[in-house]
């Protein structure tokens, strides 16, 4: 029988071989340790958001000393550049992993108590959007659980430093989150943990840019987690050609896919379409788009484009995005249009490309 590993364990585990523990009974018996002190560490790091392990004045000074020295580290990614944008609602952070890999995160608090942090999972992109900043910058590996977590961690300690916390957090930062799927899930588990930072699945988005088996494994996780598609064409001549991965999973299959994890789980469907001068953004797209969503339970997010360096799109003006989200009103499509943030910070969506913030700096 297959033991389900706690998001505790999963926050130690990866920590352990910077003090060359192969396990936690090694760490347990090397320190002389009893069960509670584990509970005591992770709370520490993920409730109490202490910085590291000298922090923690439950455990004895010697044992504080001693995993302090030895290297235990509550976070594994290091903030290297903190921008934020003229208008204060938008923080960007660049963070350093262990190899040296970069990933950008970025905090958007909205007036009011809102307060969303969007992610990474990847260091770069394998799926090449032709839109997308991370994905022209190609792909260079995988997050592994605690690193996508520790992004949030950081973030909550400084908005815990104000006396706010993380209300909602979206996997739309740099990568694909399903082509990561067993590390997002564990840093879902993370961030879900009651026992840890405590967020509701509810609070918590996945985005994909339609990778259709794992949109039918996700359907099988039985989570509240919110799905959201980005979908940006409503046929495949379009998708096509700003996203290769329509050409193994065209607009049919992946719809289909959607509709299946509809019947599964009862929830609605996000979908994201970003709005191209001259490319999707024609009134007949918009009626093609409005036919697509009918009898789904879904919204559709128009996003403005945010100009990239390398890509060759413009985005729609603020008259044409007004009439493309008309005819889906009329329709009864449900629609909103995304306020973009953190533009002046190369911060919002589609903008995230972790090795050109770090040559500018």
């Amino acid at each position: 029988m297959m033991v389900t590993q706690t998001p505790r364990d999963r926050w130690l585990l990866e920590r352990l071989t910077a003090l060359d523990c192969a396990d936690i009974p090694t760490f347990l018996e090397r320190y002389t340790l009893k069960s509670y002190r584990l509970d005591q560490l992770y709370r520490a790091a993920t409730k109490e958001l202490l910085p590291d392990p000298a922090s923690v004045t439950v455990l004895p000074q010697a044992l504080r000393d001693g995993l302090q020295d030895a290297g235990l580290r509550f976070s594994l990614v290091t903030p290297t550049l903190v921008q934020h944008s003229r208008d204060g609602q938008t923080t960007k952070a660049l963070f350093r992993l262990a190899d040296g890999a970069e990933v950008e995160s970025v905090l958007m608090e909205h007036y009011g108590e809102r307060r969303t942090l969007c992610i990474s999972s990847q260091a770069g992109c394998a799926f090449a959007c032709a839109f997308c900043s991370t994905g022209q910058s190609g792909f260079g590996r995988h997050l592994t659980a605690n690193e996508i977590f520790d992004q949030a961690r950081f973030f909550a300690a400084e908005l815990a430093q104000r006396e706010r916390r993380l209300t909602n957090i979206v996997f739309m930062g740099m990568g694909e989150p399903f082509h990561n799927y067993d590390a997002v899930m564990g840093a879902v588990a993370l961030l879900n943990d009651p026992q840890g930072l405590g967020l509701g699945h509810r609070h918590i988005t996945i985005s994909t840019v339609g990778v259709v088996p794992q949109i039918d494994r996700f359907a099988d996780e039985a989570l509240q987690v919110n799905l959201a598609i980005s979908l940006h064409a409503p046929n495949d001549a379009l998708r096509s050609q700003i996203m290769p991965v329509n050409r193994k999973y065209p607009v049919a299959e992946l719809m289909a896919a959607c509709d299946r994890y509809r019947e599964k789980t009862n929830r609605k469907i996000f979908y994201e379409y970003l709005m191209l001068d001259n490319f999707n953004d024609r009134e007949e797209t918009a009626h093609e788009l409005a036919k697509l969503m009918q009898r789904r339970l879904a919204h559709v997010n128009l996003i403005p484009y945010n100009p990239t360096p390398d890509a060759p799109y413009r985005g729609s003006d603020g008259a044409t995005i007004t009439a493309f989200r008309a005819v889906l009103e009329a329709a009864g499509v449900p629609v909103t249009v995304r306020h973009p943030m953190g533009r002046d910070i190369a911060a919002a969506c589609g903008q995230l490309r972790a090795t050109a913030v770090s040559q500018r700096r």
